[in-house]
């Protein structure tokens, strides 16, 4: 049994550090606000149009900076369910084993 919850305890940070080298991106305004995050939901990058930037006032720059934000940890959270549901799978048919299943 021991064996097993090991198995998944190192299942669970071999996904971790795949989502850390998965990237996603959400953008804004067409592409001129950009936000690149990994699958553990960390921000790495955030690229505003330098001509935009120009141009835009600053209410404007904040709400498209939160949609581009949002839709970035949307594609994240997307990629963090997926691994871990198949984590999940995995780890239920492990410990179905445990019993005698």
């Amino acid at each position: 049994m021991f064996d097993k919850l090991l198995q998944v305890q190192q299942q669970a940070e071999e996904i971790k550090k795949r989502l850390d080298a998965i990237t996603v991106n959400g953008e804004a305004e067409g592409g001129k606000i950009k936000v690149t995050a990994t699958g553990n939901k960390h921000i790495n990058a955030i690229h505003i149009d330098e001509d935009f930037l120009k141009a835009a006032d600053k209410e404007e720059l904040e709400d498209l900076l939160s949609v581009a934000v949002n839709k970035a940890l949307e594609q994240a959270e997307n990629v963090h369910q997926s691994e871990m549901q198949a984590l999940s799978q995995n780890m239920m048919g492990g410990l179905g084993n445990l019993f005698g299943q």
